[in-house]
């Protein structure tokens, strides 16, 4: 029988791409690597060695006790490794580990507060569901402990979710731009009926203080919540519940201020995350009375059923 899979990431001597692998055994690497690094068979058999040392990986038992995703650059007949070859492949790699570090950190960082409580799904950003989403299912499964099918089933949701928003923020805009047009279509009336029976009569412009912006009152709000705020529609819609109930604690005047909004407009805002706010919590509340009245180890996946549905 073959072992278990292990995760390994290819490259050639001189290449500035890496290729992550799946195999059982040495030998299973070198077929594959050949064919994805499209390495000619008359230039095999391919050797490998550890891109950070140049160590020659040829012994079975010696490949099974290597951490997973330990990089291997891949020679091809007559080719030697060097120190200068490998940082050519290699450096670049460093350079970006930071930032991959941190994308994995953040996805596991999520994974871990749907293993706690499942329905944080309902609380998360569009853009917290997005990197969950996008995880390689064998990745979610194993951080959760759970089965691929379970989690196929969970990334499901999670899109599911993504797109019902999505549904809302589109009927939004089609409100708004009816509530818009009869706005406009009852103005031009009323400015035509008033044309033709009231004389036009010079008014006097006064300053009520409205063109006027003060300095004095400022945001807490980050420079990320306040493009989406400013930027997407219906952002209500895009935020997660903690940077909604920044939102709502700002204060009105500051937010208007910030956003270059009038103050009505801005209170509208609020009042859009307020709804959104209370409408997340009064599902995660539901979820958490079904949970507590079937808390039977048979119904385990029952509950998990009906969650999905109410979640979605």
């Amino acid at each position: 029988m073959a072992g278990p899979l292990k995760r390994c990431l290819v490259l050639r001597r001189d290449g500035r791409q890496q290729h992550g692998v799946a195999a059982s055994c040495l030998r299973e690497l070198r077929d594959k690597a050949s064919g994805i690094l499209a390495i000619d068979k008359d230039r095999e058999p391919i050797t490998l060695v550890l891109a950070e040392d140049g160590t020659i990986v040829d012994d079975e038992d010696y490949f099974l006790c290597l951490p997973p995703d330990t990089k291997f650059v891949a020679l091809a007949k007559n080719e030697k490794w060097s120190s200068r070859s490998s940082d050519s492949g290699t450096t670049w790699l460093s350079e970006s580990t930071d930032e991959v570090d941190s994308a994995a950190e953040k996805w596991k960082q999520l994974a871990r507060q749907l293993k706690d409580d499942l329905s944080n799904i309902i609380l998360m950003s569009e853009e917290d569901l997005q990197v969950l989403v996008d995880v390689p299912r064998s990745d979610l499964a194993e951080e959760l402990a759970q089965s691929q099918t379970k989690i196929q089933v969970l990334q499901d949701t999670l899109q599911q979710v993504l797109d019902r928003r999505e549904e809302e923020r589109q009927s939004r805009q089609l409100l708004e731009l009816y509530l818009k047009a009869l706005k406009n279509e009852d103005s031009i009336l009323s400015k035509v009926a008033e044309s033709d029976t009231v004389p036009r009569k010079e008014m006097d412009v006064v300053d009520t203080g409205t063109s006027s912006t003060s300095t004095s009152a400022k945001t807490v709000l980050s420079d990320q919540i306040l493009t989406a705020l400013k930027e997407k529609p219906a952002p209500e819609l895009c935020l997660d519940s903690q940077d909604l109930e920044l939102v709502l604690k700002e204060d009105t005047q500051a937010l208007a201020l910030a956003l270059r909004w009038d103050k009505q407009k801005a209170e509208d805002l609020q009042r859009a995350c307020d709804q959104e706010l209370s409408k997340r919590l009064q599902q995660v509340q539901t979820l958490h009375s079904l949970r507590s009245t079937s808390k039977a180890p048979g119904k385990a996946l029952t509950v998990l059923q009906r969650t999905m549905e109410m979640i979605r």
